[in-house]
């Protein structure tokens, strides 16, 4: 990215299945943000019968799939053998590696209701070039062991990484950060004090200023740290920071694969039309891989 780039993204519509969600990354203009090289905003919306989240088994590489929900509950399940229903506040990170497949749906308890409401977001996490193919696992941090203080009128909850002195135990494979601040008082957030890198500022409530320029909710702001002096924050606004420095080498993507190799995602390709992916357990559903 140009030292004198700021960039602000629009949420774009797309259909994932019977749900339809907001994309922010990646976007023409910009393919990344640190080593985070996908964003979709997932809601806020009711789900009925019988049109519930149901995203059937896909396959992935090269990245991490990081899921944090501000209201309702997913069910997730991947090839691991991973089972395990993520909740408001907690943050599931599925680290795909050399090949894994999964599935995200509401969970059968809230079937039996009349709706459930849903809001958050998915995001892809890109691996290192030496991580790339490592063996896929599924970590889960509960919405009780994130660490979250107080300061200069903000409830901060660090999800992923570390910054400002505190440290997430969710287990990460490069330098980064990943946090949701809440605003109870007017403030104002010394960004090149405590960031580094590329940084992506998501809007999910008012509207926030920064050197004039106004961001609002449903917007992302993506930028580099040592273009912000500094962020106005008004009591009532909800932001997330997604960031970190960036990898040397491009990323490459196609339909759910990301990896540094062309060559690699040709023959993910290939092997997901063979079935060669390992199957999420008890589970035949298959999206086919798209053409574009």
């Amino acid at each position: 990215m140009a030292n004198n780039e700021r960039l602000v993204i629009e949420e774009r519509s797309r259909n994932i299945g019977n749900f339809t969600v907001g994309r922010l990354l990646p976007f023409r203009k910009r393919r990344s943000v640190g080593p985070f090289i996908f964003i979709d905003h997932m809601g806020p919306t009711s789900l009925h019968s019988p049109n519930w989240m149901d995203v059937d088994q896909h396959p992935h590489i090269g990245l991490c799939t990081f899921t944090y929900l501000l209201n309702g509950q997913v069910e997730h399940r991947d090839s691991t053998g991973a089972v395990q229903i993520i909740s408001a506040g907690d943050v599931g990170l599925m680290t795909s590696g050399r090949g894994v497949t999964h599935t995200e749906r509401t969970p059968e308890h809230l079937r039996t209701q009349p709706s459930h409401y849903i809001h958050g977001y998915q995001i892809w996490i890109a691996l290192p070039k030496d991580k790339e193919e490592i063996t896929p696992r599924f970590d889960f941090l509960s919405v009780s062991d994130v660490p979250k203080w107080s300061a200069d009128g903000m409830i901060f909850k660090l999800l992923a990484g570390k910054i400002m002195g505190y440290k997430s135990p969710l287990p990460v494979h490069s330098e980064l950060y990943a946090i949701d601040i809440e605003v109870e008082e007017d403030t104002f957030l010394d960004v090149k004090k405590y960031f580094s890198g590329e940084i992506a500022i998501l809007i999910n409530k008012g509207e926030i200023t920064i050197d004039n320029q106004t961001v609002s909710a449903g917007q992302l702001l993506a930028s580099h740290t040592s273009l912000e002096c500094g962020v106005e924050l008004k009591k009532g606004n909800r932001v997330l920071l997604f960031g970190g420095p960036a990898f040397p080498e491009p990323r490459y993507l196609h339909w759910n694969f990301a990896h540094s190799s062309k060559e690699r995602l040709g023959q993910a390709k290939q092997d997901w039309i063979d079935r060669k992916f390992t199957k999420v357990p008890n589970d035949d559903t298959y999206i086919p891989l798209p053409s574009y």
